[in-house]
């Protein structure tokens, strides 16, 4: 009988206030409530009330769903255990250190050493899968407010990586920005066990071979160096892809020797040699001053010995310009 009066009393305040369901919380809980007002219906005629009107057993039986309701949905929460979760990932970076120590024992990447010597090629970055993307970020100048656009997206059939967007000029209207309209696409840095950065080692190469298909700008090749300090970090080498257009794939071939060093997107006078045995990411730059739409898409992206280039480094350097080369 208590309960049939509660429910009774609850019906009452239905009626009374504009909000049923804040007006029944305190007395049925808050899925009960919600279920009254979902009742509220217009006043029907004398003829029909009869034939809408819940009898008590009904209504206890209602009330008895909901309480079911509410002892399933709370048995059905998902098991969270920050413990477990821990483990979990402390045995998957485990697990991944034992991989490596294992391979650095076999050899280089896991392979015979002799096999790593006589190596003339290899491909770094190909294109076959959404899991091919996640390798690569891109980014425009929309991050200082520009308006320049930048996706990228697997290719036609899953063989290649598509890069598009468009490109615009137009200053950031911020008073302080007096040039815009760059668009890249930048390799992310590789992780090791327990996320160490792991840098690439090209040392035995002496090219940069990728095959590429544009709509003919120009772009440019940035590599940058592994290091951990601060002030090198918007330091790189640079060179020049020019992309013929038309429906044909081009083979590009960049030795690394011609590779020249800039920081903060200035070229210094001071020219350095490319550490290629520690490579961190490779990145492609459109800023030709074209507003309008753009395409790059790659094939892949590899590492080659070219035997008839015997150059060692493009640039001069002189005992004024860098006096510790000439001591």
């Amino acid at each position: 009988m208590a309960l049939v009066h509660k429910l009774l009393r609850g019906t009452y305040i239905l009626r009374k206030f504009s909000k049923p369901a804040s007006a029944l919380y305190p007395f049925l809980g808050i899925r009960f409530a919600e279920y009254s007002s979902s009742l509220q219906k217009p006043v029907a005629s004398p003829g029909k009330a009869s034939s809408q009107r819940k009898t008590e057993g009904d209504l206890q039986g209602d009330h008895q769903k909901e309480v079911a309701l509410d002892i399933t949905s709370s048995e059905e929460k998902p098991d969270v255990s920050f413990d477990k979760a821990i483990r979990d990932e402390a045995a998957y970076h485990f697990r991944h250190l034992k991989d490596e120590i294992v391979d650095h024992w076999r050899g280089p990447e896991g392979r015979p050493l002799r096999e790593v010597l006589l190596e003339q090629a290899k491909v770094v970055w190909q294109f076959r899968g959404k899991e091919d993307l996640d390798k690569w970020t891109v980014t425009s100048d929309k991050t200082i407010g520009g308006r320049s656009e930048v996706f990228l997206k697997m290719g036609k059939n899953n063989q290649s990586a598509l890069l598009y967007g468009t490109l615009s000029s137009e200053a950031p209207h911020d008073g302080e920005s007096t040039r815009s309209g760059y668009c890249a696409m930048i390799s992310r840095i590789p992780r090791g066990a327990f996320e160490r950065k792991v840098s690439y080692d090209w040392s035995q190469f002496n090219t940069l071979y990728l095959r590429v298909r544009g709509d003919g700008r120009p772009w440019m090749v940035n590599i940058k160096e592994d290091t951990d300090f601060f002030q090198r970090t918007n330091q790189m080498y640079s060179y020049f892809m020019f992309t013929r257009g038309g429906p044909y794939w081009q083979e590009v071939k960049i030795p690394f020797s011609k590779f020249f060093f800039s920081n903060r997107g200035r070229i210094r006078d001071v020219q350095h040699e490319l550490p290629l045995d520690k490579i961190s990411s490779i990145g492609f730059t459109l800023a030709d001053k074209v507003d309008g739409p753009f395409f790059l898409e790659i094939d892949f992206i590899g590492v080659f010995t070219d035997p008839a280039h015997t150059e060692e480094f493009a640039y001069e350097n002189s005992p004024e310009l860098n006096p510790r080369l000439f001591k």
